[in-house]
């Protein structure tokens, strides 16, 4: 990316002024605008500090304590403490402790601890906690939240993204799209207590997946256009039975009127007919929040219903019922 690019000319640009970074057991304190108008001047590059203020950007060979910049930081060999810039910090080794940036982090080696951006982190290795705005990418990671996606080869924990992840190997990827190597993929048709009907890519690691799809629903006055998303997870896995569980919200539309939207929990276990095909049947616990006009007369049988001036409500049972087509072989 740009942004990555843009990171790596900084670098560049600090390591060829021609001085070689030695580390040093003395720790100093470094204090100024940029490099190298500092406290420590043209030795920041081959300095350690163990506290670093710059009000625009810090050069330094490493940091043990807080580096602190209004734009950015970079260090040549690592980082333990707390690193926080504006813009954005580099760090040419390894980071542990806490990485905070407006936009990015970038961390060439290893990282240990809490990295939160606005857009992105990216650890070249290893790293631990990433949290970020758009992207997280890692090699081998424990935890990733992002706005958008995540990208690692092994994650230990979770991840948490609002529309994908991507991954080696990832048992609880929690997303509406889920690319795991090890994982599983798979194409559901299903129809349930509305009639509306759907076709939903499930996607995801060996515990939870995403789902997305879109259909149609016949069963008003008039047809109406549907879609899906939600999570959902194997409680119970044996050789032809699983047992899943969903959250998942359904949306119909005619894309005038309003929307009508079901909230659902459903309880579906799953006999596999063969490793490409299993079958799923089960009940569903619903609420209904819909716009008046919209969708009246689909659902007619109410545990709690109310209703104002322009929307209606409910609470009531379903159930759905299936048959997914596995795009990966398990």
């Amino acid at each position: 990316m740009k942004t990555k690019i843009f990171l790596l000319r900084i670098v560049a640009l600090f390591a060829l002024t021609g001085v070689r970074a030695q580390d040093s057991a003395k720790k100093h304190v470094n204090i100024g605008f940029v490099y190298p108008i500092s406290t420590n001047g043209l030795e920041a590059k081959s300095r350690t500090n163990s506290l670093s203020l710059n009000a625009f950007g810090g050069l330094s060979y490493a940091e043990t304590g807080v580096c602190v910049a209004g734009f950015g930081s970079v260090v040549l060999d690592s980082v333990r403490g707390a690193m926080v810039a504006g813009f954005g910090n580099v760090v040419r080794g390894g980071a542990g402790g806490v990485m905070v940036a407006g936009f990015g982090n970038l961390v060439m080696g290893s990282s240990k601890g809490l990295q939160v951006a606005g857009f992105e982190n990216v650890n070249r290795h290893a790293g631990e906690v990433q949290v970020a705005g758009f992207l997280n990418k890692a090699a081998d990671v424990h935890t990733q939240v992002a706005g958008f996606m995540n990208i690692a080869r092994k994650v230990r924990g979770v991840q948490i993204a609002g529309f994908m992840n991507i991954a080696d190997s990832s048992d609880y990827p929690v997303a509406l799209i889920n690319i795991v190597r090890n994982g599983e993929m798979g194409v559901a048709v299903s129809t349930d207590e509305t009639l509306t009907t759907l076709a939903s890519f499930h996607s995801g690691g060996r515990r939870l997946y995403g789902i997305v799809g879109f259909g149609y629903n016949h069963k008003g006055v008039r047809s109406l256009a549907a879609w899906e998303a939600g999570f959902g997870a194997h409680v119970v896995t044996a050789s032809r039975f699983r047992l899943n569980l969903e959250v998942v919200n359904i949306g119909l539309t005619d894309f005038r009127a309003g929307d009508w939207m079901k909230s659902s929990l459903r309880v579906l276990p799953v006999y596999r007919v063969s490793h490409r095909m299993e079958l799923f049947a089960g009940p569903s616990f619903n609420y209904l929040h819909a716009r008046k006009g919209q969708g009246e007369g689909i659902v007619d049988h109410f545990l709690w219903s109310d209703s104002n001036t322009h929307n209606y409500y409910g609470l009531f049972f379903g159930a759905t019922g299936g048959i997914t087509i596995s795009l990966t072989n398990k």
